[in-house]
Protein backbone atom coordinates (compact mmCIF):
# COMPACT_ATOMS: atom_id res chain seq x y z
CA UNK A 1 0.00 0.00 0.00
CA UNK A 2 2.86 2.42 0.71
CA UNK A 3 5.18 2.07 -2.42
CA UNK A 4 3.83 5.44 -3.52
CA UNK A 5 1.22 7.84 -3.04
CA UNK A 6 -0.61 6.55 -6.08
CA UNK A 7 -0.51 2.77 -4.80
CA UNK A 8 -2.18 4.69 -1.66
CA UNK A 9 -5.07 6.06 -3.97
CA UNK A 10 -5.46 2.74 -5.16
CA UNK A 11 -5.85 0.79 -1.77
CA UNK A 12 -8.44 3.23 -0.64
CA UNK A 13 -10.91 2.84 -3.66
CA UNK A 14 -10.34 -0.59 -3.23
CA UNK A 15 -11.93 -0.29 0.28
CA UNK A 16 -14.16 1.91 -1.20
CA UNK A 17 -12.90 4.86 -0.26
CA UNK A 18 -11.97 7.86 -2.34
CA UNK A 19 -8.87 9.54 -1.49
CA UNK A 20 -7.55 12.88 -2.70
CA UNK A 21 -3.73 13.16 -3.11
CA UNK A 22 -3.62 15.56 -0.44
CA UNK A 23 -4.98 12.67 2.39
CA UNK A 24 -3.11 9.77 0.26
CA UNK A 25 -0.10 11.75 0.01
CA UNK A 26 -0.43 12.50 4.48
CA UNK A 27 -0.90 8.62 4.80
CA UNK A 28 1.87 7.63 2.64
CA UNK A 29 4.52 9.63 5.21
CA UNK A 30 2.51 8.63 8.17
CA UNK A 31 3.84 5.22 6.99
CA UNK A 32 7.21 6.55 6.38
CA UNK A 33 7.94 8.98 9.03
CA UNK A 34 6.15 6.87 11.79
CA UNK A 35 4.12 9.89 12.86
CA UNK A 36 0.59 10.07 13.67
CA UNK A 37 -2.36 11.69 11.71
CA UNK A 38 -4.50 14.38 12.52
CA UNK A 39 -7.96 14.64 10.78
CA UNK A 40 -9.87 17.91 11.21
CA UNK A 41 -13.04 18.58 9.68
CA UNK A 42 -16.52 18.81 9.14
CA UNK A 43 -18.73 16.33 11.20
CA UNK A 44 -19.90 13.48 8.47
CA UNK A 45 -16.67 14.20 6.17
CA UNK A 46 -14.94 10.29 6.53
CA UNK A 47 -12.38 10.87 8.70
CA UNK A 48 -13.19 8.27 11.13
CA UNK A 49 -13.37 5.89 7.94
CA UNK A 50 -9.43 7.16 7.02
CA UNK A 51 -8.82 4.63 10.03
CA UNK A 52 -11.14 1.96 9.20
CA UNK A 53 -9.56 2.24 5.63
CA UNK A 54 -6.28 2.04 6.91
CA UNK A 55 -6.75 -1.00 9.00
CA UNK A 56 -8.48 -2.71 6.39
CA UNK A 57 -5.45 -1.65 3.69
CA UNK A 58 -2.72 -2.73 5.86
CA UNK A 59 -4.77 -5.99 7.56
CA UNK A 60 -3.94 -4.32 10.94
CA UNK A 61 -6.09 -4.33 14.22
CA UNK A 62 -8.31 -1.45 14.80
CA UNK A 63 -8.27 -0.21 18.04
CA UNK A 64 -10.41 2.88 18.65
CA UNK A 65 -10.54 5.38 21.64
CA UNK A 66 -13.98 7.45 21.62
CA UNK A 67 -12.85 10.40 23.87
CA UNK A 68 -15.73 12.64 25.84
CA UNK A 69 -15.80 15.06 28.29
CA UNK A 70 -14.18 13.90 31.57
CA UNK A 71 -12.11 11.26 29.80
CA UNK A 72 -9.36 10.24 32.26
CA UNK A 73 -5.99 8.10 31.91
CA UNK A 74 -7.35 5.13 33.56
CA UNK A 75 -10.35 4.94 30.98
CA UNK A 76 -8.16 4.97 28.08
CA UNK A 77 -5.02 3.24 29.45
CA UNK A 78 -5.27 0.45 32.17
CA UNK A 79 -7.38 0.43 35.05
CA UNK A 80 -7.35 -3.07 37.80
CA UNK A 81 -10.03 -5.31 37.72
CA UNK A 82 -10.97 -4.78 41.24
CA UNK A 83 -14.12 -7.59 41.26
CA UNK A 84 -11.62 -10.31 40.46
CA UNK A 85 -8.94 -9.25 42.77
CA UNK A 86 -11.28 -9.10 45.69
CA UNK A 87 -12.72 -12.69 44.40
CA UNK A 88 -8.41 -13.83 44.11
CA UNK A 89 -8.39 -13.05 48.05
CA UNK A 90 -11.46 -14.61 49.08
CA UNK A 91 -10.42 -17.84 47.06
CA UNK A 92 -6.90 -17.87 48.90
CA UNK A 93 -8.20 -17.41 52.11
CA UNK A 94 -10.71 -20.52 51.09
CA UNK A 95 -7.55 -22.52 50.24
CA UNK A 96 -5.64 -21.94 53.42
CA UNK A 97 -3.17 -19.81 52.16
CA UNK A 98 -0.25 -18.81 53.90
CA UNK A 99 -1.54 -14.97 55.19
CA UNK A 100 2.05 -13.45 54.35
CA UNK A 101 1.31 -14.80 50.50
CA UNK A 102 -2.51 -14.18 50.28
CA UNK A 103 -2.62 -11.35 47.36
CA UNK A 104 0.83 -10.94 46.70
CA UNK A 105 -0.34 -11.29 43.09
CA UNK A 106 -3.10 -9.41 42.53
CA UNK A 107 -1.55 -6.55 40.41
CA UNK A 108 -0.04 -8.42 37.89
CA UNK A 109 -1.12 -8.35 34.46
CA UNK A 110 -3.86 -11.50 34.72
CA UNK A 111 -5.90 -8.67 36.92
CA UNK A 112 -5.03 -6.00 34.09
CA UNK A 113 -8.32 -4.16 32.61
CA UNK A 114 -6.31 -2.98 29.29
CA UNK A 115 -8.19 0.04 27.39
CA UNK A 116 -7.54 0.89 24.04
CA UNK A 117 -3.88 3.05 24.74
CA UNK A 118 -2.22 0.22 26.65
CA UNK A 119 -3.86 -2.56 23.97
CA UNK A 120 -2.57 -0.62 20.99
CA UNK A 121 1.27 -0.37 22.75
CA UNK A 122 0.86 -3.81 24.24
CA UNK A 123 -0.47 -4.95 20.55
CA UNK A 124 2.33 -8.04 19.48
CA UNK A 125 1.07 -9.01 16.22
CA UNK A 126 3.26 -8.69 12.78
CA UNK A 127 1.52 -5.53 11.85
CA UNK A 128 1.00 -2.91 13.98
CA UNK A 129 -2.03 -2.14 14.78
CA UNK A 130 -4.00 1.38 13.80
CA UNK A 131 -5.19 3.11 16.66
CA UNK A 132 -8.14 6.07 16.47
CA UNK A 133 -8.37 8.38 18.69
CA UNK A 134 -11.69 9.64 17.79
CA UNK A 135 -13.05 13.22 18.34
CA UNK A 136 -10.31 13.99 20.60
CA UNK A 137 -11.77 17.89 20.77
CA UNK A 138 -14.61 16.74 22.92
CA UNK A 139 -11.75 15.70 25.44
CA UNK A 140 -9.77 18.43 27.97
CA UNK A 141 -6.57 20.06 27.96
CA UNK A 142 -5.50 17.63 30.68
CA UNK A 143 -6.11 14.82 28.74
CA UNK A 144 -4.41 16.06 25.54
CA UNK A 145 -1.49 16.72 27.93
CA UNK A 146 -1.63 12.72 28.95
CA UNK A 147 -1.59 11.90 25.02
CA UNK A 148 1.13 14.06 23.88
CA UNK A 149 3.29 12.29 26.48
CA UNK A 150 2.20 9.02 25.10
CA UNK A 151 2.62 10.02 21.62
CA UNK A 152 6.33 10.87 22.38
CA UNK A 153 7.45 7.61 23.59
CA UNK A 154 4.71 5.35 23.45
CA UNK A 155 5.94 3.62 26.46
CA UNK A 156 3.78 3.66 29.75
CA UNK A 157 5.15 2.85 33.13
CA UNK A 158 2.64 0.85 35.64
CA UNK A 159 3.91 0.98 39.03
CA UNK A 160 3.05 -2.72 40.05
CA UNK A 161 4.38 -3.71 37.09
CA UNK A 162 6.96 -1.96 35.26
CA UNK A 163 7.62 0.28 32.19
CA UNK A 164 5.88 -0.97 29.02
CA UNK A 165 7.64 0.02 25.40
CA UNK A 166 5.94 -0.45 21.87
CA UNK A 167 7.58 -3.75 20.11
CA UNK A 168 5.30 -1.89 17.22
CA UNK A 169 5.10 1.93 16.78
CA UNK A 170 1.46 1.92 15.82
CA UNK A 171 -0.30 3.91 12.99
CA UNK A 172 -2.37 6.92 14.86
CA UNK A 173 -5.35 8.58 13.45
CA UNK A 174 -6.68 11.39 15.48
CA UNK A 175 -9.94 13.11 14.83
CA UNK A 176 -11.45 16.45 15.31
CA UNK A 177 -14.76 18.19 14.34
CA UNK A 178 -13.22 21.52 15.27
CA UNK A 179 -15.72 21.97 18.19
CA UNK A 180 -12.73 24.07 20.28
CA UNK A 181 -9.22 23.79 19.58
CA UNK A 182 -7.19 21.31 20.11
CA UNK A 183 -3.45 22.52 21.71
CA UNK A 184 -1.02 23.16 18.92
CA UNK A 185 1.30 20.96 20.90
CA UNK A 186 -0.57 18.10 20.38
CA UNK A 187 -0.61 18.87 16.38
CA UNK A 188 2.63 19.59 15.91
CA UNK A 189 3.71 15.94 17.10
CA UNK A 190 1.06 15.10 14.20
CA UNK A 191 0.68 15.35 10.23
CA UNK A 192 -1.85 17.57 9.65
CA UNK A 193 -4.84 16.87 7.19
CA UNK A 194 -7.99 18.88 6.89
CA UNK A 195 -10.78 17.27 5.14
CA UNK A 196 -13.61 19.32 3.49
CA UNK A 197 -16.77 18.75 2.40
CA UNK A 198 -16.06 16.57 -1.12
CA UNK A 199 -16.78 18.38 -4.56
CA UNK A 200 -19.95 16.94 -6.69
CA UNK A 201 -17.37 14.81 -8.83
CA UNK A 202 -15.97 13.68 -5.82
CA UNK A 203 -19.36 12.82 -4.10
CA UNK A 204 -20.83 11.38 -7.02
CA UNK A 205 -17.79 9.01 -7.23
CA UNK A 206 -18.19 8.28 -3.43
CA UNK A 207 -21.67 7.20 -4.08
CA UNK A 208 -21.49 4.94 -6.88
CA UNK A 209 -18.01 3.17 -5.08
CA UNK A 210 -20.27 2.36 -2.02
CA UNK A 211 -23.69 2.01 -4.11
CA UNK A 212 -22.90 0.47 -7.39
CA UNK A 213 -26.53 -0.45 -8.03
CA UNK A 214 -27.98 2.97 -7.32
CA UNK A 215 -29.38 4.62 -10.69
CA UNK A 216 -26.64 7.18 -12.18
CA UNK A 217 -29.17 9.70 -12.14
CA UNK A 218 -30.94 9.77 -9.11
CA UNK A 219 -26.46 9.96 -8.16
CA UNK A 220 -26.37 12.51 -9.65
CA UNK A 221 -29.47 14.41 -8.52
CA UNK A 222 -28.83 13.99 -4.89
CA UNK A 223 -25.24 15.19 -4.99
CA UNK A 224 -26.03 18.22 -6.39
CA UNK A 225 -28.90 18.53 -3.91
CA UNK A 226 -26.57 18.36 -1.47
CA UNK A 227 -24.03 20.43 -2.38
CA UNK A 228 -26.70 23.29 -3.11
CA UNK A 229 -27.92 22.09 1.36
CA UNK A 230 -24.33 23.17 2.13
CA UNK A 231 -24.28 26.38 0.49
CA UNK A 232 -27.20 27.14 2.74
CA UNK A 233 -27.37 28.57 6.80
CA UNK A 234 -28.09 25.47 8.56
CA UNK A 235 -27.12 24.39 11.92
CA UNK A 236 -25.85 21.22 11.52
CA UNK A 237 -24.81 21.04 7.19
CA UNK A 238 -25.10 17.01 5.80
CA UNK A 239 -21.99 15.19 5.41
CA UNK A 240 -21.18 12.52 3.16
CA UNK A 241 -22.57 10.12 6.01
CA UNK A 242 -25.71 11.72 5.23
CA UNK A 243 -25.22 11.88 1.35
CA UNK A 244 -24.98 7.77 1.84
CA UNK A 245 -27.62 7.61 4.20
CA UNK A 246 -30.06 9.90 1.35
CA UNK A 247 -28.96 7.36 -1.33
CA UNK A 248 -29.75 3.64 0.33
CA UNK A 249 -32.77 5.31 1.34
CA UNK A 250 -33.60 6.31 -1.89
CA UNK A 251 -32.25 2.46 -3.70
CA UNK A 252 -34.44 0.86 -0.83
CA UNK A 253 -37.33 2.64 -1.94
CA UNK A 254 -37.13 2.02 -5.21
CA UNK A 255 -36.50 5.49 -6.89
CA UNK A 256 -34.94 6.51 -10.19
CA UNK A 257 -34.71 9.88 -9.57
CA UNK A 258 -35.84 12.71 -6.68
CA UNK A 259 -38.79 14.71 -7.21
CA UNK A 260 -40.40 17.05 -4.80
CA UNK A 261 -42.42 14.46 -2.81
CA UNK A 262 -39.58 12.40 -2.16
CA UNK A 263 -37.40 15.14 -1.15
CA UNK A 264 -40.08 15.98 1.27
CA UNK A 265 -40.38 12.77 2.44
CA UNK A 266 -36.86 11.74 3.36
CA UNK A 267 -35.60 14.89 4.32
CA UNK A 268 -34.58 13.19 7.59
CA UNK A 269 -32.23 11.17 6.29
CA UNK A 270 -30.61 14.32 5.66
CA UNK A 271 -31.19 16.36 8.49
CA UNK A 272 -31.71 16.00 12.44
CA UNK A 273 -32.78 19.36 13.95
CA UNK A 274 -37.00 20.64 12.38
CA UNK A 275 -35.40 24.25 11.60
CA UNK A 276 -32.59 22.62 9.30
CA UNK A 277 -35.75 20.08 7.80
CA UNK A 278 -38.14 23.32 7.20
CA UNK A 279 -35.21 25.39 6.03
CA UNK A 280 -34.06 22.82 3.45
CA UNK A 281 -37.88 22.89 2.00
CA UNK A 282 -37.29 26.08 0.61
CA UNK A 283 -34.81 24.80 -1.88
CA UNK A 284 -37.37 24.10 -5.01
CA UNK A 285 -36.26 21.08 -7.13
CA UNK A 286 -36.37 23.77 -10.48
CA UNK A 287 -33.18 25.50 -8.75
CA UNK A 288 -31.56 22.18 -9.58
CA UNK A 289 -32.47 21.79 -12.92
CA UNK A 290 -34.67 18.48 -12.83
Amino acid sequence: MFESIGSVQTACEQHAYIADRGLATTLYLAHHLKKPIFLEGEPGVGKTEVAKVLADSTGAKLIRLQCYEGLDANSALYEWNYTRQILQLRIDEARGREKENIGTDLFSEAFLLKRPLLEAIQSDGDVPPVLLIDEVDRSDSEFEAFLLEILSDFQITIPEIGTIRAKHIPYVVLTSNRTREVHEALKRRCLYQWIDYPTVEKELAIVQTKLPQIDDHLAQQLCRMMQLWRQGDYYKKPGVAETLDWALALVALGKAQLDADVVAETLGCVFKYQDDIQRARTVELSEMGF
